[in-house]
């Protein structure tokens, strides 16, 4: 890497997306590191675009209501992410992950978006006190205009993404797995207060409008 490129990305770390986050949180790849691979957008201008709405509009609120949030696995580049799904890291082909964890790529229907895999603590302790992670994903299915949510068994991590295709489509791999919600399913609409209003896990008894 030359001395200016360097200098790019210092400047890129620093970018502030929302009150709580910059940009360099999102940039730390174990997948680039192990690699030998900088994880740097092509077109900055279009992943802070999208990271900032992925910030201020789903992880400011969620950071609010439950505390500190840990980033897993933030913006991936191109060649970050393919290296990735060719040797099985658990990242899909570069093509599913425009508007993805690929900031700086529209998705095929030209939406951009922002997404990041994300651990907060407080929720990982709520789950092993026995807690059902269903409660986080209808609180945020009726509170943030989130587009995607994806729960993994380990530490309760998930998948959250911004797009401007809003497909409010929730999946699990914790059980019950499968898909919790998404357009066309009966449970799609309406409140779902009920699973989340009389949690521990939350500190505030209703949703944020």
């Amino acid at each position: 890497m030359t001395d200016s490129s360097y200098a790019r990305l210092e400047r890129l770390g620093r970018v502030r997306l929302s009150t709580h986050f910059f940009f360099r949180e999102f940039l730390h790849s174990e997948i680039a590191q192990f690699y030998g691979l900088t994880n740097a957008p092509g077109d900055a201008d279009l992943a802070i675009a999208a990271g900032r709405r992925l910030c201020e509009e789903l992880l400011e609120p969620l950071q609010e209501t439950l505390g500190r949030i840990s980033i897993r696995s933030g913006f991936r580049s191109c060649e970050v992410n393919a290296i990735g799904n060719k040797n099985g890291h658990n990242c899909a082909t570069n093509e599913k992950n425009y508007g993805g964890h690929i900031w700086d790529r529209r998705d095929a229907q030209g939406n951009m978006g922002a997404m990041a895999c994300i651990v907060i603590p407080n929720f990982t302790d709520h789950l092993e006190r026995g807690g059902d992670w269903r409660e986080l994903a209808w609180w945020i299915h009726d509170s943030l205009p989130y587009s995607f949510l994806g729960f993994y068994p380990t530490l309760g991590a998930f998948n959250i993404r911004w797009s401007e295709a809003r497909l409010h489509r929730i999946d699990s791999y914790i059980s019950p797995k499968g898909t919790l919600t998404k357009p066309g399913m009966a449970n799609h609409g309406g409140s779902h207060a009920d699973h989340y209003t009389t949690s521990p896990l939350f500190r505030i008894d209703a949703p944020i409008d």
